[in-house]
């Protein structure tokens, strides 16, 4: 089974730096680009199923390859981004301003911190693995697509390379980018990361 994972297009808030967590920001004219983009290299290769986080700037991204493919967008809230909690909405400067305790204990604790009103990253993580390897399982023979978010796809990536938890920063993860893994045998394997080769296509 072959699973295509994209992230989103880009956003407003991606722009300015605001944690969107479990709300939403729509896309910018930018990620609209980035959207038909990969929409068209999805096209060129094909695929079988089409699978979306129920988030907004997931269902438009969706709906945009939808619509170029002839595919139908299946829906799936365990795809979602990690609930930030208190601290959807805001930039950085803003948690530290208005919750400075929650953010030294966001960044001491790391992985297992429960954000208040949230998630830890360790919870988005058995969620992402849970509902990904349900997909595959679903899907086995399959090449399915799967339109998500770029925390989710992180921590995803972790687990699939046996990173320490937190270290996936070093690797660039770009709106609208192609990401390939492989599940066979009950076991997850990387093919491609943040390919935007497509990109070239419209010189974005």
């Amino acid at each position: 089974m072959k699973l295509i994972a994209i992230r989103h297009g880009e956003t407003a808030w991606n722009t300015q730096g605001r944690e969107m967590g479990q709300l939403d920001s729509p896309l910018t004219p930018l990620g609209i680009q980035q959207a038909h983009c990969i929409a068209r290299r999805l096209k060129r290769s094909s695929f079988d199923v089409l699978y979306s986080s129920d988030l907004g700037r997931s269902v438009q991204t969706a709906g945009i390859i939808a619509s170029t493919c002839g595919m139908t967008v299946n829906i799936d809230e365990g795809l979602r981004e990690r609930h930030m909690g208190i601290f959807q909405g805001l930039t950085v400067a803003e948690m530290r301003e208005r919750f400075p305790i929650e953010r030294q204990d966001y960044e001491r604790i790391g992985f297992d911190y429960v954000i208040p009103g949230g998630e830890s990253a360790r919870q988005r993580l058995e969620r992402s693995v849970r509902v990904l390897t349900a997909i595959a399982e679903r899907h086995a023979k399959d090449t399915v697509v799967v339109i998500t978010h770029g925390g989710f796809l992180m921590g995803f990536f972790e687990f699939v390379l046996n990173m320490q938890p937190g270290n996936g920063w070093r690797f660039k993860r770009y709106n609208g980018s192609y990401n390939a893994f492989q599940y066979v045998d009950g076991q997850w394997s990387l093919e491609v990361w943040n390919d935007v080769s497509h990109w070239d296509e419209e010189r974005l």
